[in-house]
């Protein structure tokens, strides 16, 4: 394998990982439903900050925070990627803790779909025909599902388009994972305290500290939420744009079948149809990805 082959490569493991963990959020957040979810969220952003910072000291990377925090265009490319994923954790969690897990669900479907051409458009990556005719299906498959889903398509297209720029914009921003999480978490930080300000003064208040199983859930929640934004940072950096798009797939795959089998959502019949033009281009492009690092590989193996 050729050396940048290896590189883009190398993301795969942290990036299924990244997107495993996510599939695993409604039921975190199904343990929260007595909270309001502008506390969730409030908590989830200030509770990242610590973790952020224990690992940065743990790691000894502090070196390389202060130089990210002294660089002003770090800072600002990171400004932009925290305000875009506060406003997807936001939206994310309104909409879950409401019993619209579907529509989170094809949010995560659409989301390849952008990152799939930012990377060919902004990028300029390169894709086989083969994964050219793995796109169009998948968009069939879209197109089909988001017709039969209006009324909450704002929530789709909200989640989609902000994880889509915040991840091109962390694949752009030269700076590694951890600094560039924990700058984007101090960014947060201000908007977070507003947060808990604002519910605090509403009828039903804060809920941190009124029992310690929500409390230690609520506090858990920067840990929960640090973990697979580190992979996925990590991944974004190593592979092609394009390739990370279609490897998300697993999350909303995972949010639709949890939407049935644990939150009850009715199944309809275009469901089927359209998960199947999903499901049969994932096979298509990983099969295409495969294939290809194949080929990549003989020449070594001579």
């Amino acid at each position: 394998m050729t050396p940048s082959n290896s590189t883009r490569l190398g993301g795969l493991a942290p990036a299924i990982s990244a997107y495993l963990l996510w599939t695993l959020f409604p039921l975190y957040f199904a343990l929260l439903h007595a909270v309001s979810p502008f506390e969730v969220v409030a908590w989830r952003m200030l509770w990242t900050l610590p973790f952020c910072l224990i690992i940065v000291v743990a790691m000894r990377q502090g070196r390389e925070l202060w130089q990210a925090l002294t660089n002003p265009r770090i800072v600002g490319a990171l400004a932009i990627s925290g305000l875009l994923i506060g406003t997807n954790w936001l939206v994310y969690v309104v909409a879950v803790m409401h019993g619209h897990v579907l529509a989170t669900s094809l949010g995560y479907y659409i989301n390849p779909l952008v990152n799939i051409f930012a990377g060919a458009v902004v990028l300029r990556e390169k894709l086989s025909r083969m994964q050219w005719f793995a796109v169009a299906l998948a968009a069939v498959g879209v197109a089909i599902l988001a017709r039969d889903a209006l009324p909450t398509l704002w929530i789709s297209m909200t989640l989609a388009l902000s994880f889509a720029g915040y991840g091109l914009t962390r694949k752009l921003a030269p700076v590694n994972a951890l600094p560039g999480l924990t700058i984007e978490t101090l960014v947060l930080f201000v908007p977070a305290l507003g947060l808990l300000g604002w519910q605090a003064m509403t009828q039903q208040g804060l809920m941190m500290g009124t029992s310690p199983g929500i409390s230690a859930l609520l506090a858990c929640a920067g840990v929960a939420t640090g973990v697979p934004l580190l992979l996925f940072a990590r991944a974004a950096r190593q592979l092609d744009f394009s390739v990370l798009g279609f490897i998300q797939f697993i999350t909303p795959t995972g949010l639709f079948l949890q939407s049935l089998f644990v939150f009850g959502e009715p199944f309809r019949p275009v469901q089927l149809v359209c998960f199947l033009f999903i499901w049969t281009a994932i096979a298509v492009f990983c099969w295409d990805l495969l294939a290809r690092r194949g080929r990549s590989e003989r020449p070594c193996e001579a």
